[in-house]
């Protein structure tokens, strides 16, 4: 066999080698039940828990759709990791312990913060597992509590989450009136 094989032979080996590894390299996040800091006179009323429990399945359809692989950790699990409000939101170590059991790549720890009636902030924190590392704090808007709100806003955080990362997602168009 010619050198000018071999080489053409060991180009393409790599080359299959890099398109295979490509194919396994999957992005593996998984996403925390987000937890209700609600500041306002009317504390934890039914539609804004109700609110909170709909950010992490519409959340995590929307990365699955730019091709994120979604892993579940039980509520359990999480239960067990928590020591207490907001503790994992601010304990990426535990966070990622956590996520090592799972073996994800990212978790993300969320938050629906209310300030006002008016408006509310949907909060996300996106840890590296594999240091342990806080790699994005994001922050979007929400104002009033319309469930097409939180779903437009859900769509923003997923954008910026998604710029961290493999940035693969196109949100939905504006729907029309």
């Amino acid at each position: 066999m010619s050198f000018k094989m071999q080489i053409y032979n060991s180009f393409v080996l790599i080359l299959l080698c890099l398109i295979n590894f490509s194919v396994f390299a999957e992005t593996k996040i998984a996403i925390l039940e987000f937890e209700l800091k609600d500041l306002t006179l009317a504390p934890r009323i039914p539609s804004e828990i109700e609110r909170t429990a709909s950010i992490k399945p519409l959340l995590e359809a929307e990365l699955k759709s730019a091709g994120y692989v979604i892993v579940n950790i039980d509520h359990k699990s999480q239960t067990d990791s928590n020591a207490g409000v907001g503790y994992l939101f601010d304990h990426h170590d535990v966070v990622a312990k956590l996520g090592k059991q799972f073996n994800v790549d990212y978790v993300l720890v969320g938050r629906l913060h209310k300030p006002s009636f008016l408006f509310a902030y949907l909060m996300g924190r996106l840890v590296r597992v594999s240091d342990a590392r806080l790699i994005g704090n994001y922050i979007s808007e929400a104002k009033g509590p319309n469930k097409k709100l939180t779903i437009k806003t859900v769509e923003s955080l997923t954008v910026k989450i998604d710029k961290t990362l493999d940035n693969n997602y196109t949100p939905p168009p504006p729907l029309k009136k």
